[in-house]
């Protein structure tokens, strides 16, 4: 018999480490698909899907179930996001040029064979360049928004600010990546 989140949560408040696996199993390729598109780096992604549940877990023993489980959650996960972000950005002495040679390097010549297959790669890196050219917030609104299908309602309530905030962010995204990828739809 499955478990609700609810019992789930009761057992692992109680003490009961294997509630807490089934809990974070029900979510975590969700938690670990928000930080890799918000990163776009999977060892990043990874050090987020980390914090993100050490932070869970010390937090759970507080959690009061005013919210569903999801929305406490990925709130979390928002904010080590955002705050991995700015720490990283922080810490980050290589120049420019460098990083961006390592992120996104060059596709060699015949390597991924037809041309469709080099097309979509060229539109692939194109795409991830203009997400990362948007602030944290943009990236993470536009990132939940269109990647992992949130309402923008449930985006407010991750991200613990106003609809109408989420819905500039998401604007201000929208048009940022029109402007970076318009000669990809003309």
């Amino acid at each position: 018999m499955t478990q609700t989140d609810d019992e789930l949560i009761r057992r692992s408040q109680a003490g009961d480490p294997s509630a807490f696996e089934q809990l974070i199993f029900r979510y975590d390729r969700n938690v670990l698909a928000i930080a890799a598109r918000f990163t776009q780096s999977p060892d990043d992604a990874k050090d987020i899907y980390q914090e993100s549940l050490i932070r869970v877990y010390k937090g759970l023993a507080g959690f009061e179930q005013k919210s569903e489980f999801t929305t406490w959650l990925y709130r979390i996960v928002t904010n080590v996001c955002l705050t991995y972000k700015e720490r990283k950005r922080r810490m980050n002495t290589v120049p420019l040029e460098e990083e961006g040679e390592e992120a996104g390097g060059s596709i060699p010549s015949g390597a991924a064979g037809s041309d469709a297959a080099l097309h979509s790669e060229e539109i692939d890196r194109r795409i991830r360049s203009a997400l990362q050219e948007l602030s944290p917030k943009q990236r993470l609104v536009f990132t939940l928004r269109h990647y992992q299908e949130y309402k923008v309602k449930e985006i407010a309530v991750m991200m613990e600010c106003a609809e109408g905030t989420v819905k500039k962010y998401l604007f201000e995204a929208t048009q940022r990546m029109r402007d970076r990828l318009h000669d990809l739809y003309e």
